[in-house]
C-alpha cells in the first residue's frame, strides 16, 4: 500500500518577498518584484529587466570569506531551507545522528552557479589562469548544491540535484514524493533554486529573442502572461524549499500539514532544443498521468497554477494543452501564472508553484495573474486576471514545461 506524503514545510527568498509571509502576501496582492536590474551594468542589454532578489542579504549565512567561494544560489537555498525547516517545526539541534542520517536533500536546478561560473571565465579568458579560483570546478557542477546545503545543516541522507530544465524542482519533488510513498524514506528536504540573473545568462536569452523588448520604463509590466502583446519571459532569481513528509512521521512529531501531494507525471515532446511542441500533447499527457497517479476525476480539480511564461508559444500551448486534459471542465478551472509578479526562475519553477498551490489550498485564496490587460483570443481560461479571489479550494496542480520539450504536473490536495 502506498504511504500518503504531505508538506510540513515551506521557505520563499522570492523577488517579490523575503520570507514565506511576506512572499505569500504580496503575490495575493499581486504585488510585482521585477525591476531594472540593479546587480550588474545592463545598459548594453535590451531587455534590462529581471526578477532579482535585490534585498537579500547572504552575510546572515555565510561569512564574507565563504560567500567568495560561492555561487549566489547556495545562500538563498540555504535560507528557504532554514525557514522551511522552522516553519516544519524541525529542531535540529535535538536531532539524533539517525535522524541526521535520514533526512535527505533532493533539490531542482537548471544550473545553480552561473554567477560563479561566469566570473571564473572572465578571469581566465583574461589570461589570468593563476587567479582562477581552486572552487571554479566544484562551482560549475549543479551537484554541488544539494552538497551544500547538506553541509550546511549536516544532513547525511540522499543528496541529490534533478538538473531538467524549467520542470527541474518539479521533478525533484516528484522524485521525493515518490521515494516517501514507496516505503524507502520518511522525509525530505526539496525544492528549488535558481540564480540566473547574469551577464551572459541575459545576453543568452536575448540571442534567443525570448525576452521582453518594450519594458525596460515600466518594469512590473513586463511579465504579462496570456495577453496578447506579451514578449516573452522576464529572468527571475529565487529559491523555494519544500519539506515532503510521509503522514504518519508527521504525525507522530505533531507537524501542522500544510497541504498533500497525490500525483506526478511527467512526459517528453522528444520535440526541439528550445521550443515546445505546438500541439500540447504530451503537456497534455503529462497532466494526465498526474490525475491518474491522483486518482481523481477531471471534474474535481478547482486551480492550476500555470507555468505561465509570458512568451508567444508557451502561454498558447500550455492552455490548449488544459484544454485537452480537462475538456468542457477546463473552462470551469480557475488559474494563474505567478510568474507575472515574480519573473521566470527557471529551474525553480515548479517549487514556486507548489509552494503558491499549497499555499491557496490551506488559505482558500488563488493569488491573480497581474497584468491582464489585452487577452489573447486564444488564452480564454479563467486565469484569476488582476484580482486575487477567495475559494473552497480542494484539489491543485502545479504545470511545468521546460526546454527539452520536457513536461511535468504536480497534483495536490487539501489536507483533511
Amino acid at each position: 500500500m502506498l504511504r500518503r506524503v504531505v508538506i510540513t514545510g515551506l521557505g520563499a527568498v522570492s523577488p517579490n518577498g523575503i520570507g514565506l509571509k511576506t512572499f505569500w502576501e504580496n503575490t495575493c496582492k499581486g504585488i510585482s518584484g521585477i525591476d531594472r536590474i540593479a546587480s550588474f551594468d545592463a545598459s548594453d542589454l535590451i531587455c534590462q529587466i529581471a526578477g532579482e532578489v535585490s534585498q537579500f542579504d547572504p552575510s546572515l549565512y555565510y561569512s564574507k570569506a565563504d560567500l567568495k567561494k560561492l555561487p549566489r544560489s547556495v545562500p538563498m537555498a540555504v535560507a528557504a531551507t532554514q525557514e522551511a525547516l522552522v516553519n516544519a517545526g524541525i529542531d535540529l539541534a535535538s536531532f539524533s545522528e539517525e535522524e541526521f542520517e535520514g533526512l535527505g536533500v533532493l533539490i531542482g536546478s537548471g544550473g545553480s552557479g552561473f554567477d560563479y561560473s561566469e566570473k571564473q571565465f572572465k578571469i581566465y579568458f583574461s589570461k589570468q589562469p593563476n587567479k582562477i579560483s581552486p572552487y571554479a570546478i566544484s562551482n560549475s557542477l549543479v551537484g554541488m548544491l544539494s552538497s551544500e546545503i547538506s553541509m550546511y545543516f549536516g544532513f547525511q541522507g540522499r543528496s541529490h540535484v534533478i538538473s531538467n530544465g524549467c520542470t527541474s524542482s518539479s521533478d525533484a519533488l516528484g522524485y521525493a514524493f515518490n521515494t516517501i510513498r514507496f516505503g524507502q524514506e520518511d522525509w525530505f528536504v526539496s525544492g528549488g533554486v535558481e540564480a540566473c540573473v547574469t551577464p551572459a545568462m541575459m545576453h543568452g536569452f536575448e540571442r534567443m529573442k525570448v525576452n521582453p523588448m518594450h519594458y525596460n520604463d515600466s518594469p512590473t509590466r513586463g511579465s504579462r502572461p496570456f495577453n496578447r502583446d506579451r514578449e516573452g519571459f522576464v529572468l527571475a532569481e529565487g529559491a523555494w524549499t519544500i519539506i515532503l513528509e510521509e503522514l504518519e512521521h508527521a504525525k507522530a512529531r505533531g507537524a501542522e500539514i500544510i497541504a498533500e501531494i497525490i500525483g506526478y507525471g511527467t512526459t517528453c515532446d522528444a520535440y526541439h532544443r528550445v521550443a515546445i511542441m505546438p500541439d500540447g500533447k504530451q503537456s497534455s499527457r503529462a497532466l494526465n498521468l498526474a490525475m491518474k497517479d491522483a486518482k481523481l476525476n477531471k471534474d474535481e480539480v478547482d486551480y492550476i497554477n500555470f507555468h505561465g511564461t509570458s512568451t508567444l508559444l508557451n502561454d498558447k500551448v500550455e492552455t490548449l494543452a488544459v484544454k485537452r486534459t480537462f475538456n468542457s471542465h477546463a473552462m470551469n478551472i480557475a488559474s494563474s501564472s505567478t510568474k507575472s509578479m515574480v519573473g521566470h526562475p527557471q529551474g525553480a519553477s515548479g517549487a514556486l508553484g507548489v509552494a503558491i498551490s499549497a499555499l491557496s489550498l490551506k488559505n482558500g485564496f488563488m493569488t491573480p495573474t497581474i497584468n491582464m490587460e489585452n487577452p489573447d483570443p486564444e488564452c480564454d481560461m479563467d486565469y484569476v486576471s488582476n484580482v486575487g479571489r477567495e475559494d473552497n479550494l480542494n484539489i491543485a496542480i502545479s504545470n511545468c514545461i521546460s526546454f527539452g520539450s520536457k513536461n511535468s504536473a504536480i497534483v495536490l490536495k487539501k489536507f483533511s
